[in-house]
């Protein structure tokens, strides 16, 4: 299904197609996407192992180039980007919330959310981590470190990374994946509520039942195709 708008912060890719491998032995991973997602979307991307799922989502998110296709994302043309390129494109456009968390162990939680944004040039980026922090909970958690965290704490402090610099697009990668039920179902209200806070396109994959019905749309790939594109 097509929005009828597409604003910043949208996703537009047609014929999107992605193969690794050797020239010899190539593995056709993503057979022709053809995909938009409106601004402020939530989107369930759905699907078995070896669906293409994550393929997608790297592609989506500049993590991983298509090998053939068109791809706009946030108003930047990705399919015409080089690696360096795609890295200052994603800058400011896109956030990730992975299953890991991906934190870094030798800094707190305030600098593992400044820092990407000191990088990036960003004057007041320990004043907004602080904030973002204590819009997740951890206003008071500051100082800890990652190995001081709970596992939740710590996709806590992911989402904070992701959602700080406020961009066009979140993305999350099973979120909750490696949660007991009930931290995961707080983590799910939590990562919702920072979207509509920051007005954000949610693109979220997922096994989840729970996580799936909070999207406004849900997508289902198989053997590297959307099968279903529907609105529950």
């Amino acid at each position: 299904m097509t929005s009828p708008s597409l604003a910043a912060g949208a996703i537009s890719a047609r014929d999107l197609t992605l193969t690794l491998g050797s020239s010899a032995a190539p593995v056709a991973i993503l057979k022709g996407i053809d995909l938009d997602i409106g601004a402020g979307e939530t989107v369930a991307l759905l699907g078995p192992s070896g669906s293409g799922k994550s393929s997608l989502m790297a592609v989506l998110t500049g993590l991983e180039r298509a090998s053939s296709g068109t791809l706009s994302v946030a108003g930047a043309d990705f399919a015409a980007l080089g690696e360096d390129q795609l890295a200052l494109a994603r800058r400011g456009r896109i956030g990730i919330v992975l299953q890991a968390f991906h934190l870094l162990p030798t800094m707190t939680a305030l600098e593992n959310v400044a820092t990407p944004m000191e990088l990036a040039g960003v004057e007041d980026a320990r004043d907004r981590a602080a904030a973002e922090l204590a819009a997740v909970g951890l206003g008071h958690r500051l100082d800890h470190y990652p190995q001081q965290l709970s596992g939740g704490e710590q996709q806590r402090v992911a989402i904070a990374r992701a959602t700080a610099p406020r961009p066009a697009l979140l993305f999350a990668d099973e979120p909750t994946g490696n949660l007991d039920a009930a931290t995961g179902h707080t983590i799910v209200e939590l990562l919702f509520a920072r979207r509509a806070e920051t007005g954000a396109t949610l693109v979220v994959i997922t096994h989840d039942p729970e996580l799936a019905e909070h999207c406004e749309r849900v997508i289902t790939l198989a053997d590297g195709r959307i099968a279903s594109d529907t609105r529950p």
